[in-house]
Parts: C-alpha cells; sequence; structure tokens
C-alpha cells in the first residue's frame, strides 16, 4: 500500500524522505504545476505517475505513453519520478529525452501512442516543475480529467501492474526536426533573430529556421536552466526588449521568442516593435482567409477585437469565436470546431490541417510568420502591422493573487460588472455594452475599449489585459476602473508589468 500523500511536510525530516508530499492546489485546470521540493518531493511525483495510470487505464485508453523532460536542472529526476510511477501502474513508457512540449505531442503521432506526460515548468521561474498530460491526440487535459486525477491522487487509490516496460527512443529531436523541415525552402531570405531566453527550444529553433532558409541571428539560444538574463517568457516585455535591440542591431527582418518549453513564440518587427500575439493571429488570419475564404477561427478572451472587426476577416467571410484562455480549452475547442486555427493571446497557437495536426507549437507558428512574410515579397512584416486597425493594447498583465482565493476574487469581480451593468452603472466613463463571462469576465463600453480579469490556470496570479480601438487614453481608462474593482480586494497584490 502506497502511503497516502501529504499536503505539507518539513524539509530535512525523516517523514520527508518517507512520505509522498503533494499540495493539493498543485492540479489546476489544465496542467500540474508545483514549486519543487515546497508543493511536492520525488516520491509526491512517483504519486503523480501512478495516478496517471491508473486513471489512462480507468479510461479504457491504451497505457503507452510519451515522456519527455523540459532543460531544468531538477527535470530529469522528476521524470525518473514519475517514470517509476507509471511503470508501477504498467505502463508501456516511450522516453524522448530532453525535448519541447510539442516535441513530446508529435511524438504521439509518430511513434502512434495515445498518451504523453511532458515534465515541464513552460515559462514559470526556475524551481517550478509540472507535468502536461493528455490521453487522446491532439488535446491535453482540461477541468474533468484533472478532478479525476486530484482524486486519484490524493486518496492513493492506485491500480497497480506488473505490465509496465521502458523504451528510450534514440536521436528523436532529428524526426521532429525532419517533420517541420521537409518542405520547400522559402524564396524570400530572411534574417530572423532566434531568441530562446537560455530555455530548452535553443537546442533546436536555430536549426530548424536554418533549414528552411533563414539567415538566423541567435539571441539567448544557449542551454542555461539558471535562466541568466530572464525568463523565457515571449509575453514579458523584458524578454521582448532584448529582442527588439537585436533586431535593429542586425538589421533583421523579424524577430521570434520562444518560450521555455517551445509552445509559444513571441514577435518583434523590422522596426523593434513588439506585436503581441493576438495581433499576429490577425495578420495570420488575413493571410490564411485569404487562402481558404470562409475560415473559422478560435481566439480567447484575452485577445483583441479585431478578430471579429477587422474588415479584411470580414470580407474574406472568416468567422471567429471568442473562448476560455488556455492551452487545453483553446486546443479543445479548435477541434470541436473543426477551425483552421486557435490563436490565443499568450501565444499558443493551434493549426490545425492542413498547417499542423492541432497542437500549440511555437516552432510551427513561426514557420507560419516566415511562411506570410515569403508571400509578401515587397513588403516588410511592420508594414503588414501598420495596415491593422489601430488599437491600443496592454501586455498581460498579472497581479499576484494566491491560489486559494483567486478564483473567489474573481467571482466577485464578476458580479460586479454584471450588476454594473444591470444597474446602468457605468465603467471607464461610458455605459457597458457587452459582459462575457465564459472565462474571468470581459466588460466592454460603448466605444469597444474592453478590459478582461481572469484566473491564472497556472500560477498564484490574476490575469489583466486592457485594449481600446480609440485611444491609449482610453485604453488607460479602463486599466483604472478594472484596477480599481480589483484594490477593494485585498487579497490582490502587486502586478508583475503594468502599463
Amino acid at each position: 500500500m502506497f502511503p497516502i500523500p501529504q499536503p505539507a511536510l518539513s524539509p530535512n525530516t525523516y517523514a520527508y524522505e518517507s512520505l509522498p508530499l503533494v499540495k493539493p492546489t498543485g492540479f489546476r485546470e489544465y496542467d500540474a504545476r508545483w514549486l519543487f521540493e515546497k508543493e511536492i518531493n520525488l516520491m509526491g511525483v512517483q504519486a503523480l505517475g501512478m495516478g496517471l495510470g491508473t486513471l489512462i487505464r480507468r479510461s479504457g485508453v491504451a497505457p503507452s505513453i510519451v515522456t519527455g523532460h523540459d532543460f531544468r536542472s531538477y527535470s530529469g529526476s522528476i521524470k525518473t519520478a514519475l517514470v517509476s510511477g507509471l511503470l508501477a501502474a504498467g505502463c508501456t513508457v516511450h522516453d524522448i529525452g530532453l525535448a519541447i512540449t510539442p516535441m513530446a505531442y508529435f511524438a504521439q503521432f509518430d511513434l502512434d501512442v495515445p498518451c504523453v506526460a511532458m515534465v515541464t515548468a513552460s515559462h514559470n521561474d526556475n524551481g517550478w516543475t509540472g507535468v502536461k498530460m493528455g490521453m487522446a491526440r491532439p488535446l491535453t487535459f482540461g477541468p474533468d480529467e484533472m478532478t479525476r486525477l486530484k482524486e486519484i491522487v490524493l486518496a492513493a487509490d492506485f491500480d497497480l501492474s506488473s505490465g509496465g516496460s521502458y523504451r528510450f527512443v534514440e536521436n528523436f529531436p532529428q524526426r521532429y526536426i525532419a517533420d517541420l523541415t521537409n518542405r520547400a525552402p522559402l524564396t524570400r531570405k530572411l534574417k530572423v533573430v532566434c531568441a530562446c531566453g537560455n530555455g530548452t527550444a535553443g537546442a533546436f529553433a536555430p536549426t530548424i529556421l536554418e533549414k528552411i532558409g533563414c539567415e538566423v541571428v541567435p539571441l539567448d539560444t544557449a542551454l542555461d536552466f539558471t535562466f541568466p538574463r530572464y525568463n523565457p517568457n515571449p509575453e514579458d516585455l523584458e524578454m521582448l526588449h532584448a529582442i527588439r535591440d537585436a533586431v535593429l542591431e542586425n538589421g533583421a527582418d523579424v524577430g521570434l521568442g520562444f518560450d521555455g518549453d517551445g509552445d509559444r513564440c513571441g514577435v518583434v518587427d523590422d522596426k523593434g516593435e513588439e506585436i503581441f500575439a493576438d495581433k499576429i493571429g490577425v495578420m495570420l488570419a488575413r493571410d490564411i482567409s485569404a487562402r481558404h475564404p470562409n475560415a473559422k477561427f478560435v481566439v480567447d478572451v484575452k485577445s483583441t477585437g479585431l478578430f471579429s472587426t477587422d474588415p479584411v476577416l470580414i470580407a474574406n467571410g472568416a468567422k471567429t469565436e471568442y473562448w476560455k484562455t488556455g492551452h487545453s480549452y483553446m486546443k479543445r475547442r479548435t477541434h470541436e470546431l473543426g477551425a483552421l486555427v486557435g490563436f490565443e493571446k499568450s501565444g499558443h497557437f493551434f493549426f490545425n490541417t492542413p498547417f499542423g495536426r492541432g497542437y500549440d507549437d511555437g516552432l510551427v507558428s513561426a514557420l507560419a510568420v516566415c511562411d506570410m512574410l515569403d508571400r509578401n515579397p515587397g513588403k516588410r512584416l511592420s508594414e503588414l502591422r501598420d495596415a491593422l486597425p489601430k488599437t491600443w493594447s496592454s501586455p498581460t498583465m498579472s497581479p499576484h493573487c494566491a491560489d486559494e482565493t483567486k478564483y473567489g476574487v474573481v467571482d466577485a469581480v464578476v458580479k460586479h460588472f454584471l450588476d454594473a451593468q444591470a444597474k446602468g452603472v457605468p465603467a471607464a466613463g461610458q455605459s457597458i455594452r457587452d459582459v462575457v463571462t465564459v472565462n474571468g469576465v470581459r466588460v466592454t463600453v460603448e466605444d469597444g475599449t474592453w478590459g478582461l480579469v481572469r484566473a491564472s490556470s497556472n500560477k498564484p496570479e490574476l490575469v489583466v489585459v486592457v485594449e481600446s480601438p480609440v485611444s491609449e487614453a482610453r485604453m488607460h481608462d479602463m486599466f483604472k476602473a478594472v484596477d480599481a474593482v480589483l484594490r477593494m480586494h485585498p487579497e490582490v497584490g502587486a502586478y508583475n508589468q503594468t502599463i
């Protein structure tokens, strides 16, 4: 009988080395994320593996699973503990070694394996670990699967079996690289800054871009799990500004920045302007819908309103649905609707056939940007950006809020704006035109200015985004209005960045 996991244990004690530590809040909406050694220990990771294997078997899915790990000092040991749990639950484990997350998703198709468990904390700070899981390619777990997994693990309700086996897949990155680069090269010579923040993508992204014909300017591509310059997160201004500087210094056509596990891509244009991922999504949607009339897209609630108002998309017959933020939610909805692409403001893009296999891959997104430029040989990326209707958008801003309280705060903010709308109380100086509550609350006023508040799915934070089609001042008005509501709750702390 495996011991019941404990929600808290003191380090450097007999209990810590004898019992599994698994803090319940680590089971999030669609990922599992913990501070390693503080919220989960290796025995706790082993319990997670046994629980995942048990869930797979109880779901009637073949117990065969791909696993890999990102480049952090502790990820290898965490994967080993996870594998030991999966083996105890009778799973056949296909280990692809050091990898970016989309490489693990690709392996599900390439190796014909139904399940995946990728050990990564993505862009989270050092000290965090986690696992991205799925058992129905190209989908990853949502709230239902995470709830069932949590219940199994915390109760130590495992179905153990002696039938497990381990297989290491040699040289798997070469298969992934070949899959992405087995295509016609670019006809236009592009100089590309490839920024990886010393994360795992640095081992693969420069090679892939060179193989399609780009002249690559590497930026922080050497793997270093201390992340000496900044966290590899292409939503953070620190990384975007570093890409900007490299683009301007080298006269590059575009800067492409990849997050810690390679499933997201950030873009900086030839003038050094950071183009937030939702605006890049509009540009790609224009390009795709011109060749695929009446195309269907899915975008998350953090994204620009241009997806529904852009005259080019309207003329091309494009149809867009706004959906819940989160890579699992977006992946699933894009799959359900048969949409060509799902675009998320964080930089997760989900390309379906004929562009991809439905999962998020930062390299596939990067290639799509390069191909868009290749199809517009007389135009710079900045010109394609300038052709969009002007809006003023904030980056994603995240005030601290504990996991235990963040959902309650968001519920209160939702109620505040619904009550305001019902009573005719204005927001940001104007009457409320629309309130969308599919994921937190997105409140839009009469001039089209809007603000979003939702709970982060993978960190103890809230998420705030504002945009105005009118002016920068109106964008700031909406931020002040939203922040004023948040400041009514003392549980909400400081922002990671603001406008």
